[in-house]
C-alpha cells in the first residue's frame, strides 16, 4: 500500500472490505461523518480538519491490519488534503456509501447501537464527578449523556479515587471532546496500533508526551 495516498482515496477503493468489518451502527456513524465532511465548505481550512478527524474516529473499528486502518495509524500517512480536495473526495465517496446503503441515518440508531456501546464502560455520574473536583467539573471531561441515567463521565479520565489526569484534559481538548464527546470516547477506549492498545488503558504506563503525540498525529493527519 502506497501510504502517501489520500485516506478518503484509501476508503473507496476498500469501501466493500470495509463494509463486511462494520457492522450497520458503525457503516451508519460512517456515512455520517462522510456526509459532514461532503457538506463542509471546501476554503474553511479548520472546519474541513475538523470533519477528516471525525472520519478518521469512525475508521478506528477496522481490524489494524486492513489497509485502511493501517492507513489512518501509520506515521507516514500525507497530512491530510485540505479544502477543495478533501471535500470534492468526500463528495464522490458519499455517493459511494449512498448508493450502498438502505438504512437511513438518524441521530437516534447511531445513539442507540454505536453510542450505546461506549456507555457500557464504567463511568461517574454528574454529582460522582463533581465531587472528584471539588465541585466544578473541567469542560475538557468527556461527557456522555445517557438517556437513562443521565449525563456520564467515562472514568478512565480520572486517577483512581482522585481529580482527571491533566493529559485527559490536554488530550480531549485535542480531540474537541466539547464538540464530539463520543469521538473522543472511541479515540481512548478503542484500539490503538501506534500505541499498542486502548489508549486509556496506558495512562499512568506511558508517557503523557506519547499519549498526546497519538492524538496530535491524529487530528494533524499524522497516524
Amino acid at each position: 500500500m502506497n501510504s502517501q495516498r489520500p485516506l478518503l482515496d484509501l476508503v473507496a477503493e476498500h469501501l466493500d472490505s470495509i463494509r463486511t468489518h462494520f457492522d450497520d451502527a458503525q457503516r451508519q456513524l460512517l456515512l455520517s461523518r462522510v456526509r459532514a465532511l461532503a457538506e463542509t465548505a471546501p476554503d474553511d481550512n479548520r472546519a474541513v480538519r475538523k470533519a477528516l478527524q471525525g472520519v478518521r474516529l469512525a475508521l478506528l473499528p477496522l481490524p489494524f491490519e486492513h489497509p485502511v486502518r493501517l492507513a489512518v495509524d501509520s506515521e507516514r500517512l500525507a497530512g491530510p488534503p485540505v479544502g477543495p480536495a478533501a471535500v470534492g473526495e468526500a463528495r464522490m465517496l458519499l455517493a459511494q456509501l449512498t448508493e450502498q446503503t438502505d438504512t437511513p441515518v438518524t441521530p437516534e440508531t447511531i445513539v442507540e447501537t454505536s453510542q450505546r456501546r461506549l456507555l457500557t464502560a464504567p463511568s461517574l455520574s454528574e454529582d460522582e464527578a463533581r465531587a472528584r473536583c471539588d465541585g466544578a467539573v473541567p469542560s475538557e471531561l468527556i461527557r456522555l449523556p445517557d438517556p437513562e441515567r443521565g449525563p456520564r463521565y467515562p472514568d478512565f479520565q480520572f486517577v483512581r479515587d482522585g481529580r482527571p489526569y491533566g493529559v485527559v484534559l490536554k488530550v480531549n481538548r485535542t480531540l474537541l471532546a466539547d464538540i464530539d464527546p463520543w469521538g473522543a470516547a472511541a479515540w481512548w477506549l478503542g484500539g490503538n496500533r501506534r500505541l499498542g492498545g486502548p489508549p486509556a488503558s496506558l495512562l499512568g504506563e506511558l508517557p503523557d508526551e506519547e499519549l498526546d503525540g497519538a492524538a496530535r498525529a491524529l487530528v494533524e493527519g499524522d497516524g
